[in-house]
């Protein structure tokens, strides 16, 4: 079990963005979780087949139209995707761009396993091959997961520590403990935190065969992003969307996941401090299965009786998998920016794994 609440200098979240199935940017995601927009839309033209020929989508996203032709000639969709989204935050206000790059910048990512697709065909070129060494070395980089934090590091001249945290639906919580272990620790002024994970027919198939059979949610994609930096105090010019009172991960033990991630609940308000009462939205992963059963039912039952908004968004964009936490935090803070009424109230986000994995993460709004 790991926390990362308590005390003074709690970190910050001053900007974020998000490239999902409801289009690029922060103002794009906010309009669709505002509306609770469907996404899910037909794969034809899209490439091979799937399991299902419907998903979640980002809309008309083409890797040489988005970022032009330079030096995307082998980038991947889930490359593509990182180095959309954090552009799109470096580009919200010259503030970000100012202390989002340089020597001080450091970028947390979460992912599943980078981009199956590409460890799939260059797999498959290597034994179709005339030789197994006729292979195309450019797409190479593609098929270790941190090519797309080390992609986006390069293009936008983040020098500081770059990280890829591999947790599945739970990564966005892990990459954002990192990113506050990273500033506590003093080795970063500040971190762009965040997930990202690419439809593509490998990765379908792969959730396909490994589901328990049950009708599941399409599967969906995207990267969303924070700006994370410690609290610069009242008075800084500091805009500042969310205070991080807590985050805690913990492991299934003996298939217990209501258990685990009640532990990991009760265990963060009792160190953050916050009263179930003070809770005023909260975003869930809906995971599928038994786990995301599990997960709807301890929600449930903590926050009875509490009035909270639930951001729950899989019935728009999908199941965005990795980056599905990320998302979700990207949600509250939309919702913060639309309902003004939940000032100085607190967000959470909770997420869950079929691989064992739990956790969750209070925000304090503002």
């Amino acid at each position: 079990m790991t926390t990362t609440a308590t005390g003074a200098g709690r970190p910050v979240i001053t900007a974020w963005s998000a490239v999902s199935p409801f289009g690029i940017g922060r103002t794009a995601f906010a309009e669709g979780v505002r509306e609770r927009r469907p996404t899910v839309s037909a794969l034809a033209g899209t490439g091979p087949a799937g399991p299902r020929d419907e998903a979640c989508v980002v809309p008309d996203f083409e890797v040489r139209t988005v970022l032009g032709k330079k030096g995307t000639r082998s980038m991947d969709r889930v490359t593509g995707l990182a180095v959309t989204a954090v552009g799109a935050l470096l580009d919200d206000t010259e503030r970000s761009r100012a202390v989002g790059t340089g020597e001080g910048a450091a970028l947390a990512l979460g992912t599943t396993t980078g981009s199956a697709q590409s460890m799939m065909d260059f797999t498959r070129d290597s034994l179709t091959g005339e030789q197994p060494f006729f292979v195309d070395p450019a797409r190479f980089p593609n098929t270790v997961m941190n090519c797309a934090a080390g992609q986006s590091a390069i293009w936008y001249q983040l020098k500081g520590p770059n990280t890829t945290i591999a947790g599945g639906r739970v990564a966005g919580l892990h990459a954002l403990n990192y990113s506050r272990r990273l500033l506590a620790a003093g080795r970063a002024q500040t971190v762009l935190c965040g997930a990202a994970e690419e439809y593509s027919p490998a990765r379908a198939w792969l959730e396909h065969h490994s589901g328990d059979g049950e009708p599941s949610a399409p599967l969906g994609e995207g990267c969303a992003v924070l700006l994370v930096e410690p609290a610069a105090g009242e008075g800084a010019g500091q805009p500042v969307l969310a205070e991080i009172l807590a985050v805690e991960l913990g492991v299934v033990l003996r298939d217990d996941v209501s258990g685990s991630l009640t532990s990991c609940l009760r265990g963060a308000l009792r160190r953050s401090g916050v009263d179930l009462s003070e809770i005023a939205a909260v975003a869930r992963s809906g995971a599928p299965g038994a786990e995301g059963e599990a997960e709807t039912t301890v929600v449930g039952e903590l926050l009875a009786g509490v009035d909270a908004a639930d951001l729950t968004q899989v019935a728009l964009i999908g199941d965005t998998g990795a980056a599905s936490a990320a998302f979700q935090t990207a949600a509250l803070l939309a919702h913060a920016e639309d309902d003004r009424a939940v000032a100085g109230k607190v967000g959470l986000v909770t997420s869950v794994d079929r691989t064992g994995t739990v956790g969750c993460a209070l925000l304090r709004l503002r």
